[in-house]
């Protein structure tokens, strides 16, 4: 699992996350992707490069989106993909963190709760 992140012109932070979000996957990432997200008020999570998800890595992005949203801050995920998105939907998962596969939009969500 690769994890990398850039502050787009609009103000939110976008992390994106490249491989299988799996039990070792997620142990790769936890720690960066909990500090980077604990510290901005938007945060849009690029996934259309995650191939597999697992239960560890729902926890990995409920974790940091709870730890958001008690700061007044929102997570969306951005673009997940067939299996990955039918586990976000199943999970329940998509109920608590937005998903939208239009860049303009996730960034809309991702600030609309960061400013209100």
């Amino acid at each position: 699992m690769e994890i990398n992140f850039a502050m787009q012109p609009s103000g939110v932070m976008m992390i994106t996350l490249v491989g299988r979000l799996d039990i070792q996957g997620a142990a790769r990432i936890d720690v960066q992707f909990s500090a980077v997200a604990a510290s901005s008020a938007a945060v849009v999570v690029d996934m259309g490069a995650v191939t597999f998800m697992a239960s560890m890595g729902l926890r990995t992005l409920l974790l940091a989106a709870k730890a958001m949203r008690g700061k007044a801050g929102r997570m969306v995920l951005y673009r997940p993909q067939g299996d990955v998105e039918a586990v976000l939907v199943t999970s329940g998962t998509s109920q608590l963190v937005p998903v939208s596969h239009d860049l303009a939009a996730a960034e809309q969500l991702a600030l609309g709760a960061a400013a209100g």
